[in-house]
């Protein structure tokens, strides 16, 4: 999108089902789980580039050797960096050993990194949070085997102050309030309870300590750990664990907001947060990669076993569509179609706008991630153009000759490439008017292809915050003097903060929240901002099973083309001459092609969880009150 939007997190794991033997002899290297965990972390950078991290257990290793090794960067190509460690890791001990180049076992016993289980993570930092010791994956060390705990997840909690409450309400003092660690130290209490539990029950069956540690890796119930860890939690979550003796879980929240596929056979498990990354990196078929069910789990036992199990009682499924509009990555056949789709369905908007005159349009896309959908709008705009063609060539009632059907059969759809980013250009000037002007140039534009009479279409993913169309692209695409300039989404209006991983959860950021202000404001209708206030602020001081969302009310005296064109009044800047046109996808449209992934609550308020209401209420709050903290 042309806004720069960050979103939270990818998680890949790997379980080999087989000694690393077999991987030496058929593959020709032992390290062929630490090779798969890089490329499926490379297929998903596009899910955080700002850290990444690595982590690996040895099975059955004895005691005194090193069964979990972890790496984290949050450097500027946080994977190469890893892996560049791993790598200088595993060259060193062959430097030094080169008897282990044949030597699996001596491998494992003295390499770090090579194992059987695999645990990786990429993230974007949100909110200038970017130190390495906020870097996926966690750990929550002991020396039992069993209590080790690494977590890494896909996740955002709407309620992690209560979730500290609760902890300390356990008799603990956690260190920070953050949720990744109340999540964590949440399970590594149920954790420690469960094997606390079972070691008594090895010592009442006369089992001595050495004994005791197979019986409870086996016994061990993961299922019953993560039901107590997670029955309070609320958000959206692909939540990925493992201990210390093998056992490792992916748990996904009960609405589905957030991904995870899983593949399996008989030499691998494989979870990840996107389809594509396990169907290119493994090349397997689309049919045999698995979606983790929404408030089910995923585990892998020691002993290579799997099952999936309920956790949390799914709630109606409110899967994010805007994974599917614009964060996976496009290259899942579902996902390629539905953004085709997504093209298609506000193509009839567009036709009405510049009054189906499709000779004098010049159709494109900006950013990159809007080419999906601008084909699908070129499929609908070469519709039109051939029932145009059908009709003029009718209406020529047999007097048709071949230069007429030559004249018919030359008009094509114009399309071209327009915009080109230029460079991530820095902002070290410091006066705003400079800066602007520098900013204005990020965009580059093709000179020569658009005519004063043309109108110019160019689809975008989705409109979040409007600063980037108002301070370059618009100025930029005017320089080509086109009449009119419509920026097309192919998302609907955003008008409320997500509160479950995408890193929009300031309302004031949103044009179309400042758009219905200037809306009030106009009309004289603006006292409705402090009832909405005052009945926020009632709905958080009180203790309610039935949370509202207030903020509705600001939008509802408001058609969707009043926002639209209020907002294209706000991006359009005093020396822009060609008429500025916004058009948006519906929401109806949104679900017709992305009907798996119905979670819309940024553009229509509907959150799947209480929390989510009450961040929004929350979010509104500090924006009436000038706290530019963030509403969770």
């Amino acid at each position: 999108m042309s806004d720069a939007l960050k979103h939270e997190c990818g998680i890949a794991m790997v379980r080999l089902l087989k000694p690393l033997e077999y991987y030496k002899e058929k593959y020709g290297t032992a390290f062929y789980g630490v090779n798969k965990m890089y490329l499926m972390m490379e297929k998903q950078h596009n899910r955080g580039q700002d850290g990444a991290g690595f982590a690996s257990i040895k099975l059955d290793v004895s005691p005194g050797e090193r069964y979990i090794s972890r790496v984290r960067s949050n450097k500027a190509q946080p994977i190469q960096d890893i892996f560049a460690q791993i790598n200088g890791r595993i060259n060193e001990a062959f430097e030094h050993h080169p008897e282990y180049k044949d030597d699996v076992a001596a491998q494992k016993k003295h390499i770090p990194y090579i194992g059987e289980v695999f645990l990786g993570h990429v993230r974007y930092g949100t909110f200038g949070i970017n130190s390495v010791e906020n870097v996926h994956p966690f750990l929550r060390q002991n020396n039992w085997m069993h209590r080790n705990l690494i977590i890494a997840g896909n996740f955002n909690m709407t309620n992690t102050t209560e979730q500290f409450n609760n902890l300390i309400k356990l008799g603990m003092h956690p260190k920070e309030k953050a949720d990744t660690i109340t999540v964590m130290e949440k399970i590594g209490h149920f954790l420690d309870e469960g094997v606390r539990k079972l070691y008594k029950k090895a010592k009442k069956a006369g089992l001595n300590k050495m004994e005791a540690s197979p019986f409870i890796a086996e016994k061990l119930k993961i299922e019953k750990i993560l039901k107590k860890s997670a029955k309070d939690w609320d958000g959206g979550y692909a939540m990925a664990g493992m201990l210390g003796h093998g056992d490792a879980f992916v748990l996904r929240d009960p609405a589905g907001i957030r991904p995870a596929y899983y593949y399996k056979d008989d030499e691998v498990i494989v979870v990840a947060s996107e389809r594509p990354a396990i169907q290119t990196v493994f090349n397997v078929p689309f049919d045999t990669i698995e979606e983790v069910e929404p408030g089910h789990a995923i585990i892998l036992k020691k002993d290579g076993s799997f099952s999936e199990k309920k956790i949390l009682e799914p709630l109606e499924r409110k899967s994010c569509s805007f994974e599917r509009i614009y964060f996976s990555r496009g290259s899942d056949a579902e996902i390629y179609e539905e953004r085709k789709e997504l093209g298609r369905l506000v193509m009839p908007k567009v036709l009405k706008e510049i009054d189906h005159d499709t000779e004098n349009a010049v159709f494109s896309f900006i950013p990159n991630t809007a080419e999906t959908s601008f084909y699908g709008m070129l499929d609908a705009a070469q519709n039109e153009l051939n029932k145009q063609k059908n009709e003029a060539i009718l209406k020529e009632e047999g007097n048709l000759t071949t230069e007429r059907l030559q004249q018919i059969q030359e008009h094509k759809i114009r399309t071209e490439k327009i915009a080109i980013k230029d460079v991530k250009l820095r902002t070290f000037i410091t006066e705003d008017s400079s800066r602007d002007d520098l900013v204005a140039h990020v965009y580059d534009v093709t000179y020569g292809v658009v005519k004063p009479t043309d109108s110019l279409v160019i689809i975008d993913d989705s409109i979040v915050r409007g600063t980037t169309l108002k301070k370059s692209i618009l100025k930029m695409l005017d320089r080509l003097h086109p009449k009119q300039i419509i920026v097309v989404s192919s998302a609907p209006q955003i008008r409320y903060p997500d509160c479950y991983g995408i890193d929009m959860a300031r309302l004031e950021d949103l044009v179309a929240f400042q758009a219905a202000l200037a809306l009030h404001k106009e009309r004289g209708t603006y006292g409705i901002v402090e009832e909405i206030y005052n009945k926020c602020k009632e709905q958080l001081e009180t203790e309610t099973n039935e949370t509202v969302n207030h903020v509705k009310e600001l939008y509802a005296p408001f058609s969707d083309q009043e926002i639209s064109d209020k907002i294209a009044e706000i991006i359009s800047v005093e020396d822009i001459q060609a008429d500025v046109k916004l058009i948006f996808q519906s929401v109806d449209d949104l679900h017709k092609a992305c009907p798996k992934n119905l979670g819309d609550w940024y553009f229509t308020g509907n959150y799947p969880t209480d929390g989510g209401k009450r961040v929004v209420n929350k979010a509104y709050v500090h924006f009436y009150e000038g706290n530019p903290e963030r509403a969770y």
